[in-house]
């Protein structure tokens, strides 16, 4: 891309009962990569901040990031963890750049994980739009 992004755009919508639904009803593979990565992961890369890409169409992949240890808040506090995230947006910049791709998600990190848009905001304009990753965020209801 030539042009270096500025900003996020955000856009409103309803996605049902949460993303990762959705996104499986439409296409099962990333839930069943992501399944099986997690199943062997004492064999691969599995660990907070990796990322791992699966081809839903042959122009739309969807990128399974691990940014957030568990899914319940406890004494130690929300499972998000913001330095896995960066980490796993600095890997989708360069799978996007490698693939001339514009990345699509909801606010990653702000449901369960129970992260702060506030604090993930920055992660997403540092790790993909200051290097030229066009990002469309879809604020869910």
């Amino acid at each position: 891309m030539s042009d270096t992004p500025t900003a996020l755009r955000i856009i409103r919508g309803g996605w049902g009962k949460g993303f990762v639904l959705a996104l499986s009803r439409r296409w099962p593979e990333p839930e069943r990569d992501y399944r099986v990565w997690h199943r062997e992961r004492a064999r691969n890369d599995f660990a907070l901040g990796a990322v791992r890409l699966a081809r839903v169409r042959p122009d739309t992949w969807v990128a399974n990031m691990i940014g957030q240890h568990g899914t319940k808040r406890g004494s130690g506090g929300p499972p998000v963890r913001y330095e896995a995230i960066a980490a796993c947006l600095r890997t989708l910049a360069d799978h996007a750049l490698d693939l001339g791709a514009t990345v699509h998600m909801p606010r990653i990190g702000c449901g369960l994980a129970g992260g702060r848009w506030e604090r993930i905001e920055p992660l997403v304009r540092d790790g993909l739009l200051s290097r030229g990753v066009a990002v469309t965020v879809y604020d869910v209801d």
